[in-house]
């Protein structure tokens, strides 16, 4: 049993409420293992759709408190995307799951890809608040871009 990036699987919870589009290797081990998805922006309390948001650094900083989660129009919701996290973290733990296939390039579930928080489409390297909370208490991450 996996965890996986709700989007992922085409469920209808990005950001601009647009299906990402199922991915077809997601799809292939779905035939074979068992995915929990979840999305920890709408876990935090944040509607489907929503404004862009993107983190002014890394998720291990944005969970130390030393960095925040920003909307296109400078609303702070940090604190959604750290409950969000949590609760992911929550999940994890009651089915003793140890794998998680999470969406490249996200602000929550990015791992070594995540906006550099500029709104500008740039990519740098760190890991989204989720991804970071989940590798801090030891669950291996798996992007969907491992899975080609």
């Amino acid at each position: 049993m996996k965890l996986c990036s709700a989007c992922l699987l085409g469920i209808r919870c990005r950001y601009d409420g647009k299906i990402l589009g199922t991915k077809e290797e997601v799809l292939e081990l779905l035939k074979k293992e068992i995915l929990i998805p979840v999305c920890p922006e709408q876990l935090g309390g944040l509607p489907t759709p929503r404004e862009a948001a993107e983190t002014t650094g890394d998720g291990n900083n944005v969970l130390k408190g030393r960095e925040k989660v920003i909307t296109k129009n400078c609303q702070d919701i940090t604190f959604n995307f750290i409950r969000g996290a949590e609760e992911v973290l929550r999940i994890v733990q009651l089915l003793g799951i140890r794998e998680a296939i999470m969406k490249q390039k996200s602000p929550s579930c990015g791992c070594d890809k995540i906006p550099d928080g500029t709104f500008s489409g740039k990519i740098v390297k760190g890991d989204g608040v989720t991804t970071a909370l989940l590798r801090k208490n030891g669950i291996k991450i798996i992007s969907e871009e491992e899975l080609y």
